[in-house]
């Protein structure tokens, strides 16, 4: 069984990378980016635009579906995770709420070596979207 989720990478004025420490599981403890499931009804841009204000308190526009990536799901099925790139309006103080214990901006340079959810850093390279330092 599918179980639709969004995701919201999104980069403040410097570059950065907006990311949440997961508090509940899949990838409890680890580092992401703001998304969950997507509510019965809902539409996927006004999902990701939820998760991201409930993960952080910051509100946002979508940009673009950057991607897609489909998990295998603890309790079975998969998780079909579209993301969307987001552009944060006014505050970008990220405030940890609903399943994230923090948030916050890094800079590309602070991801190595940082404990993500799974091909996170990977993928988004991949798609272009973030360039480390060599």
């Amino acid at each position: 069984m599918d179980i639709p989720c969004v995701g919201a990478v999104a980069f403040d004025g410097h570059g950065r990378l907006l990311l949440v420490r997961r508090a509940n599981p899949p990838a409890q403890g680890k580092w992401s980016i703001p998304g969950g499931r997507v509510e019965p009804g809902e539409e996927h841009e006004a999902a990701v635009l939820r998760e991201l204000r409930e993960e952080t308190a910051l509100v946002g526009s979508v940009v673009r579906e950057v991607g897609r990536i489909d998990r295998d799901a603890p309790s079975g099925g998969v998780y079909v995770i579209r993301d969307f790139l987001v552009s944060v309006d006014g505050e970008t103080a990220p405030r940890a709420g609903d399943d994230a214990s923090e948030a916050r901006w890094f800079a590309p340079d602070e991801l190595e070596g940082l404990e993500t959810s799974e091909g996170l850093v990977d993928i988004l390279v991949h798609w272009g979207l973030l360039d480390l330092p060599r």
